[in-house]
């Protein structure tokens, strides 16, 4: 009789989850708060068959080499730009991701930044915190209201398409720019070219996955195509920005403000954005609540379940989709 499957998780995940993954094969679950340094995450692959990882861990070439008995990779995120999927693809490995679970809370999230940024809240949060405020005055810490105003969706995916579903109760108009299959509903959507977005939205807010084509999609050139009132929110993936660019604008007075989820070279930020009172920066948790964070969880888990099991996964990604 052969042994059962082992299972590397890189990440401590519920213990409810953990038993049903355990159904499957024996559990190398890393617990400690710290990432797995490469080389020991290399280590531990070995002689896995399965692999549940997060968008911190690279899993390119080499570890894909060292895991020579995987046979899936689920990634705890709806972005595998962290997986070399043709490589994986090569070799025969599905890899999985978590769409749909996590929708929800990163567009409340989105919103929540949106508001933080148009209205001071974190920037007010800390003029209190510091003892600064001297009492209610006309003119003191004023924002920027929504209602009337254009919010340009950049990615009409699921998590852009939640985002501009609740613009309406907020009173705002939604401009959208995406490839052509991911179209908005709603009659004050309008799909419009990328610069005639730029040049148009009040608040701009990000929604695509991390390419070669939307590296720096947000660059020098394209902030200054901005209005000088505009608001820049980002919770899709860092280096979608450019920080230098964005530092540059902002201290330039070319937009009024930014909120960042995601950032270039995490969990590095640029050290002019901390300085910034017009930048709300978050530790990159969009998707954090106790709801979305075991949905995903729990998906991952499926996913290698069924796999190991010789049936297809659940939300397969790439070309390799299991029996």
């Amino acid at each position: 009789m052969s042994s059962a499957p082992e299972i590397l998780v890189t990440r401590r995940l519920p213990s409810a989850v953990i038993e049903k993954l355990a159904l499957a094969g024996a559990v190398d679950q890393h617990s400690e708060p710290h990432d797995l340094a490469a080389e020991e995450l290399r280590v531990r692959v070995e002689g896995k068959a399965g692999l549940i990882c997060v968008v911190t861990d690279e899993i390119d070439e080499a570890l894909i080499d060292a895991g020579q008995d995987l046979k899936v990779i689920a990634n705890l995120a709806i972005g595998v730009d962290n997986i070399d999927l043709p490589y994986a693809s090569s070799k025969g490995i599905v890899v999985t991701n978590t769409p749909d679970v996590l929708t929800e809370s990163a567009a409340e999230y989105t919103w929540g930044l949106i508001l933080a940024v148009t209205r001071r809240i974190a920037e007010a949060d800390r003029v209190v915190r510091a003892g600064k405020w001297s009492g209610w005055t006309l003119d003191f810490m004023l924002g920027t209201e929504l209602g009337g105003k254009q919010l340009g969706i950049v990615g009409a995916g699921r998590i852009g398409r939640a985002v501009a579903a609740r613009a309406g109760a907020f009173g705002m108009k939604v401009a959208v720019v995406d490839r052509p299959g991911h179209d908005m509903e709603g009659p004050s959507v309008r799909r419009m070219s990328f610069d005639e977005l730029l040049v148009t939205s009040d608040v701009i807010s990000l929604h695509v996955p991390l390419t070669d084509t939307t590296r720096h999609l947000i660059d020098r050139r394209r902030l200054a195509r901005m209005k000088h009132s505009a608001f820049l929110v980002n919770t899709s993936r860092g280096p979608v920005v450019d920080e230098a660019a964005l530092v540059w604008a902002l201290t330039e007075h070319l937009i009024s403000g930014a909120a960042l989820d995601v950032y270039e070279h995490e969990p590095k930020i640029h050290p002019d954005l901390v300085g910034l009172d017009n930048v709300v920066l978050s530790p990159h948790i969009g998707t954090a609540t106790r709801e979305t964070r075991t949905a995903m969880a729990e998906l991952a888990v499926s996913n290698v379940v069924a796999v190991l099991g010789g049936r297809p996964p659940r939300t397969p990604v790439g070309g390799v989709s299991g029996s």
